[in-house]
Parts: C-alpha cells; sequence; structure tokens
C-alpha cells in the first residue's frame, strides 16, 4: 500500500514487545511513543522518510509499478540497507 516501510513497523512492533505491559497504564504507552517517535525522527534523518512510496520512488501499490521496481532491482538495492538502519537504531535506543 506504499505506507510505512516494513522495517520500520516490525520495529515498532518490536518497540511495543520489549516496552508494553498486558494491561497498559499510561506510563507504558508514553514510553513507547517516545520511542516510537525517536525512531521515527532517526530513521527519517537517515531515508528522508518512513513512507516506502518515498523510499523507492516508485508506485507500488500498481501491479504496473510493482513489476516497475521489480525490473530495476529496486528491492534488492534499497530495502536491505533500510532493514539495516532500523535494526542499528533499535539497538540504539534499547
Amino acid at each position: 500500500m506504499q505506507e510505512a516501510c516494513g522495517a520500520v513497523t516490525g520495529s515498532f512492533m518490536v518497540i511495543g514487545l520489549k516496552h508494553g505491559r498486558l494491561t497498559q497504564d499510561r506510563e507504558s504507552r508514553e514510553r513507547i511513543y517516545e520511542l516510537a517517535r525517536e525512531f521515527v525522527r532517526e530513521f527519517t534523518s537517515r531515508n528522508k522518510s518512513i513512507a516506502c512510496r518515498d523510499l523507492l520512488d516508485f508506485d507500488i501499490s500498481t501491479k504496473t509499478g510493482q513489476e516497475e521496481a521489480r525490473k530495476t532491482g529496486i528491492f534488492r538495492q534499497k530495502c536491505p540497507g533500510f532493514v539495516r538502519d532500523a535494526v542499528e537504531i533499535l539497538e540504539k535506543l534499547l
């Protein structure tokens, strides 16, 4: 759908798993939100966006766009770097 990059959404899940509680109190939620905001700041600083459409510069929400993106090899060129950045940021935050 070209919204948030999968590496970003996966990172949000990691943050939630690490700092969430079964019964989420306000303090836990605020900690998760702050870590997520910090993650977004750092990821955006490195990559200019968290949106897949901006990161890849292709409209992969359409079949034609997906095919064009695959032909260029953009996923293999760029996505591993986004995953690496996400992991490095998580290591610093957690």
